[in-house]
């Protein structure tokens, strides 16, 4: 396509766009809501699962082993654990340090108890290996894998932790996929609405420009332009916002609800907008374009 035919595509999508400002306006309005939403779906449904990863880091799988097994025998194991793909952080916790860990949270005010198993170990026999995967899903087969182990005696897992966090992570990826499409679909028939009326306006001109010999690309170009461009500026509008709006929420929830910033980890903007940016740009003019093309193949037929 020549640089001369491309320039006069981009005036007369212009042109279009003012002389259906009305219905311009509301195709834009309505992609910029569309996308607004779509981000805030994006905010949640990002720092729920980052949240659910971290989550899933801190649900471990405890490794017992056999009576009277040798450390050299405990080093095999952990070596074996080792090289598994989905092990993330391996850790030995000796009997010496698992009976000093439960002594300072069971008997933290009663020093009686304490002094009474001084020279006692009731958890010498107890060393383990603390395992955490970089997936939670995968926990069922690794603890299979482990069970078989030789020297093995016991795994203990949080099996419907990790089952349940697993499965609101699909659930709430599905929900909002569902939402984000039935906006997008409004959208694409906002924008499908006012191609429609940009035709009816130019639809003698149209007649003449074909009957003149003008190709199908070059009359329908502008059109597809137009959506184009409406839906970039519905894209830009709602980044703005929800900069404006992540930056304050954070800092918001920070200093109002510190127990939910406890329980809750958020995502560094710039991480978020780093998918977040192209992604609403790329769906902006996607939608302008589904729907200009769908318009223009239906309605331009001289």
């Amino acid at each position: 396509m020549k640089i001369s035919s491309i320039i006069y595509s981009i005036k007369q999508g212009a042109k279009n766009i003012q002389r259906n400002r009305m219905f311009s306006l509301a195709s834009i309005g309505t992609i910029a809501t569309c996308l607004f939403l779509f981000g805030i779906f994006y905010f949640i449904l990002a720092n729920f699962q980052y949240t659910v990863k971290i989550e899933e880091k801190s649900v471990g799988v405890s490794i017992f082993f056999d009576e009277n097994i040798t450390q050299e025998q405990i080093t095999q194991i952990g070596n074996q654990i080792k090289q598994c793909e989905e092990v993330a952080t391996l850790e030995y916790i000796s009997g010496d340090a698992a009976w000093e860990k439960y002594r300072k949270n069971t008997f933290a005010e009663e020093q009686e108890l304490i002094d009474t198993f001084e020279n006692d170990n009731p958890l010498a026999d107890s060393a383990s290996y603390m395992v955490y995967l970089d997936e939670v899903a995968k926990q069922p087969e690794f603890v299979e894998y482990v069970q078989g182990l030789s020297g093995v005696r016991k795994v203990v897992n949080s099996d419907k932790l990790a089952k349940g966090l697993s499965d609101f992570n699909i659930l709430l990826g599905y929900g909002s996929g569902a939402i984000i499409i039935l906006l997008l679909a409004v959208a694409i028939f906002l924008i499908s609405t006012t191609i429609t009326m940009g035709i009816s306006v130019r639809k003698e001109e149209i007649s003449i420009m074909k009957l003149i010999g003008a190709t199908d690309y070059f009359v329908r170009s502008p059109f597809i332009v137009e959506g184009m461009i409406i839906g970039l500026i519905g894209a830009c509008v709602p980044l703005i916002l929800l900069y404006i709006i992540y930056n304050q929420a954070i800092a918001y929830i920070g200093q109002k609800f510190s127990i939910l910033s406890n329980i809750l980890h958020f995502l560094n903007v710039n991480h978020v907008f780093a998918t977040l940016i192209p992604l609403s740009l790329a769906i902006g003019m996607g939608i302008g374009l589904v729907g200009s093309m769908i318009t223009v193949r239906k309605h331009l037929r001289v």
